[in-house]
């Protein structure tokens, strides 16, 4: 039997008041998706790498600096309390809404989220689609409850003629695959 595609709420954000993903328009592709709760996105220019670049003195070592850029620039996870089930031969992409990086400074640092389908109720957090954000402006920006932080588009994807199936089992999210 193939899988439904749908969103569904995680259990942990039941009768929390969230609505499930939809499409704003008649001829929208992506379905908005929101944030489970407030919050914080930190400008990356009050981390410690816009600091160092203000205040960077000739004799600190390169190491360090090379530490405090990866730090500074580490993107959030903001939760949406969605899950989604789909066919084994689709995914969900998530992108960018156009108003993020124009009106907010928020951007998905890896342009293009891609949600399988064996993501679905995976033990590890059921599911749950987190959406990755860096904030490039200069203040924090304060994401509320019910917000639209991105947009989800569904779509085929293709294998080759001899693809080659690994038999290992998702072990949960964000790069769980590689391990």
């Amino acid at each position: 039997m193939v899988p439904e595609r749908r969103f569904e709420i995680v259990t942990s954000y039941q009768n929390q008041g969230l609505t499930l993903p939809k499409r704003q328009t008649i001829a929208a592709a992506g379905y908005d998706l929101a944030a489970a709760q407030d919050f914080v996105v930190p400008s990356i220019w009050k981390q410690p790498l816009a600091q160092f670049i203000l205040h960077k003195s000739k004799s600190q070592a390169r190491d360090l600096w090379q530490k405090w850029v990866q730090k500074a620039l580490k993107p959030v996870l903001v939760p949406t309390g969605i899950k989604v089930s789909l066919p084994e031969d689709e995914v969900l992409l998530l992108v960018n809404r156009s108003s993020g990086p124009l009106n907010r400074g928020l951007v998905l640092p890896n342009s293009v989220g891609v949600i399988d389908a064996d993501y679905y109720n995976n033990p590890q957090n059921e599911g749950e689609i987190f959406v990755q954000l860096l904030n490039y402006y200069p203040r924090d920006y304060l994401i509320k409850k019910g917000e639209r932080i991105c947009q989800g588009i569904f779509t085929k994807y293709l294998t080759t003629v001899d693809d080659q199936i690994s038999q290992q089992q998702r072990q949960g999210g964000f790069g769980s695959s590689g391990k």
